[in-house]
């Protein structure tokens, strides 16, 4: 785990970026195991500091922390900023939380209704990304916080994460549906 001067210069950077955007956030450190998240029914943003330093190792080009941290937390300011429509689909994100509760990721990935409602929970989280990167493009185009392209660079990469993970669910989906295409056939 890293020292406390170090978590304590990470929050800093944190609380400093949104400072500098104008915004209030409060910032909690949590064992998620995602880096930096926003919690929408808290308001808040959350730092998983284990994670944080595994995942600026997982980027394909060198980054400073600093860097990384201010435009993680621009990010989920951009999710702050679309708190509404992330709250219009608060009981669709429960009834879908029930069940992968309910059911075994064996029952889930063999059974077409139940896999495209995982299909459904991807292009949700596709659009809440896509649209926190813009907000988060929006805020650093008025306030100078980063280079775009340094931006543009992790924006691309964390939008590869979710659209890779997709692609591979509904590849099983397809593969799915075509095996029960041949068996009423």
């Amino acid at each position: 785990m890293t020292d406390v001067k170090t978590q304590n210069n990470i929050e800093e950077i944190i609380h400093s970026t949104v400072h500098s955007v104008n915004m209030t956030m409060e910032v909690y450190k949590d064992n998620s195991g995602i880096n930096m998240s926003y919690n929408f029914i808290g308001n808040y943003i959350g730092v998983d500091l284990h994670r944080l330093f595994i995942a600026i190792e997982e980027m394909p080009c060198s980054l400073t922390m600093e860097l990384y941290v201010k435009i993680l937390t621009m990010h989920e300011l951009g999710h702050a900023m679309d708190r509404v429509a992330l709250m219009n689909t608060l009981e669709r994100t429960k009834e879908i939380f029930h069940m992968k509760r309910n059911h075994s990721i064996k029952e889930i990935y063999n059974n077409l209704e139940m896999l495209s409602v995982i299909l459904e929970e991807h292009e949700m989280n596709l659009v809440f990304e896509e649209t926190a990167w813009t907000n988060a493009e929006t805020l650093n185009e008025t306030y100078k916080i980063v280079d775009p392209v340094h931006l543009e660079f992790v924006k691309k990469h964390s939008l590869s994460t979710y659209i890779n993970s997709y692609e591979a669910d509904l590849s099983i989906y397809n593969s799915l549906m075509e095996e029960n295409n041949e068996q009423i056939a």
